[in-house]
């Protein structure tokens, strides 16, 4: 679970994800507000239509703000990710201020980084391709901090193309072009374990890929929680799941009760 830690100088302030912070220092405020930040003349409907993308994309209502009010003095402000993955750190001049990624992929950034919804336009890529019609942009030319699942590799491509699983696409540049395709043959699209489609990258830029989206996570969580519908045979294999987790002690007082439920599970099989 990795973590960002931000130093704030007198009268600086940072943007981030709501509910997002681990900790702050003395003299640091914070405030909830309806936009980012990135546009002090925008109006009241443009901070709802703000808001509808930041809903519509998976984040939360609310944009915090973090200022160094009260001291002369750099002061510190931490963010942590919300589950176990690779936070990206992004230099937004170096990539050309402007960045594609995958809804609720934002945790942090400095104050006039724009975040609005992104629209894409192809309604196959939109339908199939796994983040919908609606992904986030955003913008600036200070630093930004995105987060992602498991292990995260950074790909320059050039006048080049690549293939990748609809769930394991983070981030693209701008000149990036995002489409998807069918796998062909039946045999491998019903029983290859890779869905039906696959995102398509092409042009010259940058892409972010992740090993592990947080929602093939989720999955192989419900599949292991029998309180979920889930089955309670684990890794382990049968023995696992005798007598509800004999073996790990659930519901039994220590683990010495477990062993000896065990040994009283095999007993009957004699």
């Amino acid at each position: 679970m990795q973590l960002v830690e931000t130093i704030l100088d007198p009268g600086e302030v940072v943007i981030a994800e709501a509910g997002a912070m681990m900790y702050l220092e003395d003299d640091v405020d914070f405030k909830a507000k309806m936009g980012d930040g990135s546009d002090v003349k925008a109006g009241f409907f443009q901070k709802i239509w703000g808001v509808v993308g930041r809903l519509a994309t998976g984040e939360s209502l609310m944009v915090t703000h973090f200022k160094n009010c009260h001291s002369t003095e750099p002061r510190k402000v931490a963010f942590a990710a919300p589950y176990p993955g690779t936070i990206i750190p992004l230099d937004m001049k170096e990539i050309g201020e402007e960045i594609i990624c995958q809804k609720d992929a934002f945790l942090c950034a400095a104050k006039g980084t724009g975040i609005a919804v992104h629209f894409n336009k192809k309604i196959g890529a939109g339908l199939f391709g796994g983040e919908g019609f609606l992904l986030q942009k955003v913008t600036g030319d200070g630093m930004a901090f995105l987060h992602a699942g498991g292990h995260v590799i950074r790909k320059e491509l050039n006048n080049q193309r690549i293939r990748l699983d609809t769930g394991c696409l983070v981030a693209f540049t701008k000149d990036i072009r995002y489409d998807i395709q069918m796998v062909k043959g039946l045999t491998s699209m019903f029983f290859g374990g890779e869905g039906l489609f696959l995102v398509t990258l092409e042009g010259t830029g940058t892409i972010w890929m992740q090993s592990l989206p947080f929602s093939r996570m989720a999955d192989r969580i419900i599949a292991c929680a029998p309180s979920l519908g889930g089955n309670s045979h684990g890794e382990g294999g049968g023995l696992t799941g005798l007598g509800g987790g004999m073996l790990s002690g659930d519901g039994i007082d220590g683990s010495m009760g477990g062993v000896g439920a065990l040994m009283g599970a095999l007993s009957n099989f004699g």
